[in-house]
Order: structure tokens, then C-alpha cells, then sequence
């Protein structure tokens, strides 16, 4: 199975969308260090910056994810509808995604995440070679002014390209060390030397998740922070190889989201070949497509969704 050409092309068309307000600057120049602080949004707002969650706790409370919520998030891009919900009038995505996650909800607390494609793939390869552009600060904090707005998870996307997956999340270091933000990694677009996103199917091992997460249970620790969420996405079963590395890292909550697409039958498929093998300690996700499961038949539903085992813990639509 090759990589979908649609997806591919649409990645690289909200790209380049994107380019005059991102960054392509190498991962391993020498800039100037983070602040602490988040960047002020771009556009002035009369409204107060929502504050961070209680001191050491999660958006609704506590300081650990599991069992007590049920995540279900959308995914989005600024200004790129293609690539998810997330892509604009974010007041009224929050209010959607507020109501839906009540359908997941099952006995546990719904907790709506919005998860953000931080660092996004591109078809070409930018300044500094890598194949990726980074979304400037300034858009991270509007998306975060709104999660907080309405008490949810923000999870930044990473889509490394050529760029070293590590070095990407450590540039993200100032957004990690608040309680209410965690990460996505989609190595879907991990390609090697040589390798162009959306040509070949990205790739990545149990070895390379477990050192970003021990990265951020470092951060949960130095930090004294509530569980960290990390999510990684795979598609395919040619995505990720020697699974069983990846351990498990006091803090961290990491959680693998089958990401298949087709009508239900092909899904639940997908479910099958890619659940099993799961390392010990690693919680499941599923992803729904609100366009491209669409084109094969009816959209799942939330019950037919949380009857798959074992239970998905984490719903996200893109």
C-alpha cells in the first residue's frame, strides 16, 4: 500500500499556505534561547490570556490522565480546512468538540483536546533542507488561549520531515513545561536522507518514541508537572519497527492512535493488525476522517468506535 497521493498533495498545498508566517530555520542553529513565556498572540485581543490550569494540575483537575478521562480531540492547521477541523473559528470548534466528547464520554470524564500540526511536513525542502516549516509562536499561543478558554488539552503536532524528531520536540521546550500541553508525533513524515514527505511513508522505532518519551518525563519531573500526554500516529504497519523498545516513563502518558482509512470494515481492519502489538503500558487511540472516511461510506459512530477493543482512550477526528 503506497501513501495516499491526496493527503500528500494536501499536506504540501496547506504548506505552502503557511510559509510567510513560518520558520524553516535548522533545528541545529544557533538562535537565541526560548522564553519561558508564552509570545504574545499576533493579533491584540481587548479579552485577558486565560491563566494555566491550578499549579500541578490537569485542565479539569488531578494530576493523572488515566482511568479518570476519556480524551477525544480534533486535529487542525491554521487556515487549512483539509487538514482538520481546527482551522479557524476556534470559539466554535471548542463548543463542538465540547459536546461531542459528552458522547465518548462511557463512565469517565471527558477531557476535549485540541491537537494542533505544529511543525508540518512540506514537499520541498525549505532553507535548511529539512522538508518542514514550524508554526510561529504567536499561532501556538492563540490555539492555547482557547484551550484553556474552555479547559482542554493542547497537543502540538510534529511532522519532522528530514528534521531529527528530537531536536523538533526540544524546540518546543517552553510550550512542554506548562501542565496543560503535551505532544503528537506523526512519523508518517519521518523521512531519511534523500526521502521527500508524501513520496514514501515516513518511518520510525520503538527506540526513537522511547527517547522523546523519557524526554518528557524528564520535563514532568523538573517541572513538577501533571501526566504529560504523548501521542504517536501510525498509519501503516511499515510505519513503526522493533515496537516493543518503547517503555514505559513515570509521568508520561503515551498513547498509539491507529490511524486507518476507509469505510468501518477496513478501519476495524487496520484496528486489528495494529493494536496487538502495542508495547506494554501503551494506551490506544483511534482517528476518524471526517472527509476521506467519508468517501468510503458513513462515518463511524461513537458507539461503534468505543465497542472496539481494547478501548480506545483517545478519539481525535481530523
Amino acid at each position: 500500500m503506497g501513501l495516499s497521493p491526496k493527503r500528500s498533495a494536501v499536506v504540501v498545498a496547506a504548506l505552502m499556505l503557511l510559509l510567510a508566517g513560518c520558520s524553516d530555520d535548522r533545528a541545529d542553529a544557533k538562535s537565541p534561547a526560548p522564553s519561558t513565556k508564552p509570545t504574545p498572540s499576533a493579533k491584540p485581543s481587548t479579552e485577558p490570556v486565560p491563566a494555566a490550569p491550578k499549579e500541578g494540575e490537569l485542565p479539569r483537575g488531578g494530576r493523572q490522565v488515566f482511568p479518570k478521562y476519556q480524551l477525544v480531540g480534533y486535529v487542525g492547521l491554521p487556515g487549512s480546512p483539509a487538514l482538520g477541523p481546527l482551522d479557524k473559528d476556534l470559539e466554535t470548534k471548542a463548543n463542538r468538540l465540547e459536546t461531542l466528547s459528552k458522547a465518548y464520554a462511557g463512565g469517565r470524564t471527558p477531557q476535549p483536546v485540541m491537537e494542533l500540526i505544529t511543525v508540518v511536513a512540506n514537499g520541498h525542502a525549505g532553507k535548511d533542507g529539512k522538508y518542514r516549516s514550524r508554526l510561529p509562536d504567536a499561532k501556538i499561543q492563540n490555539y492555547l488561549t482557547v484551550a484553556r478558554k474552555h479547559r482542554m488539552l493542547l497537543l502540538l503536532d510534529i511532522q519532522p520531515g528530514r528534521a531529527d524528531i528530537l531536536s523538533e520536540v526540544k524546540v518546543l521546550e517552553h510550550w512542554l513545561k506548562e501542565p496543560d500541553v503535551g505532544l503528537a508525533f506523526d512519523p508518517e513524515w519521518a523521512v531519511g536522507p534523500g526521502q521527500v514527505p508524501g513520496k514514501v511513508f515516513g518511518h520510525t522505532t520503538g527506540a526513537e518514541l522511547d527517547s522523546i518519551a523519557g524526554y518528557l518525563a524528564g520535563l514532568v519531573t523538573q517541572y513538577d508537572l501533571p501526566e504529560k500526554v504523548f501521542v504517536f500516529h501510525q498509519l501503516s504497519t511499515r510505519i513503526l519497527s522493533s515496537e516493543k523498545a518503547l517503555k514505559q516513563h513515570p509521568g508520561v502518558q503515551i498513547i498509539k492512535s491507529v490511524d486507518g482509512i476507509g469505510n468501518r470494515t477496513d478501519k476495524e481492519s487496520t484496528w486489528r493488525k495494529l493494536t496487538p502489538t502495542m508495547a506494554p503500558g501503551v494506551h490506544a487511540g483511534f482517528k476518524l476522517f471526517y472527509k476521506e472516511d467519508t468517501r468510503h461510506g458513513t462515518l463511524m459512530t461513537p458507539s461503534q468506535v468505543m465497542a472496539l477493543k481494547p478501548r480506545p482512550e483517545f478519539v481525535v477526528y481530523e
